[in-house]
């Protein structure tokens, strides 16, 4: 028996989630999820298609992107995942879909603005969008240069990883992360219904306002901040 089956199985079933919840199509999605003791991460094989994915196909990698455990060829955005697991210690699962609305942001290579209090419950920012690689990069070490790419953009904007789980990458489409492979999975669902409300919002009104900073600040506090009372608590 493997030493990485409840990791594989964690990351089975939060991949398995994404046509679930009508995020992938086809093959063009991925979920990993991270063991930090072991220093390792599972991943979704590449090309396999969802409704005949196995739990004991799941790929496992370290952070340099070697498979450590499996017959098949991990995912092409395993060197993205490894980079941001080794740059960012505090996640424990990314998601990359090619979801409808998040990837018609990311070709439009517009962040997604906070209209409302759907948005604010889980960000007090604007969705960010990466600019798209130069062409040098896309020439080279592709998949690695996209992690470096996301954390670039999230120096550039002064945001936290931890508090800010979700990019637009330009041209390309959506990455989510948390602290769980599950809850990378709800922020690319958040991520999705966002941007199409976002979306829906300036067909209705091109001249639409951001939503008051009171009300971000009222929304995403009630939910996060430490006097929050969103839910059941513990």
């Amino acid at each position: 028996m493997s030493k990485y089956q409840e990791l594989k199985r964690e990351c089975y079933e939060a991949n398995m989630e994404l046509p679930k919840l009508d995020l992938v199509v086809y093959t063009f999605g991925n979920v990993s999820a991270v063991d930090r003791d072991q220093g390792v991460f599972a991943i979704k094989p590449s090309g396999v298609p969802y409704a005949s994915l196995k739990a004991e196909d799941i790929v496992i990698c370290d952070f340099d992107a070697k498979i450590v455990e499996g017959s098949m060829r991990p995912s092409s955005d395993t060197k993205t995942h490894a980079y941001l697991y080794k740059e960012w210690e505090k996640i424990g699962g990314i998601v990359h879909t090619h979801s409808l609305y998040g990837v018609s942001w990311a070709q439009a290579q517009m962040d997604v603005p906070i209209f409302g209090t759907t948005h604010a419950d889980h960000l007090t920012k604007d969705i960010p969008c990466a600019p798209p690689m130069s062409d040098d990069l896309i020439q080279g070490d592709y998949e690695h240069m996209t992690g470096k790419q996301i954390l670039d953009c999230f120096a550039e904007k002064g945001l936290d990883y931890q508090e800010v789980e979700m990019i637009l990458v330009g041209s390309h489409g959506p990455f989510t992360w948390g602290k769980s492979a599950e809850k990378a999975v709800y922020n690319s669902k958040v991520l999705e219904e966002v941007a199409k409300m976002a979306y829906l919002t300036l067909q209705i009104n091109p001249n639409a306002p951001r939503l008051k900073d009171a009300l971000i600040k009222k929304h995403y506090e009630r939910k996060h901040g430490a006097d929050a009372y969103y839910g059941q608590g513990c």
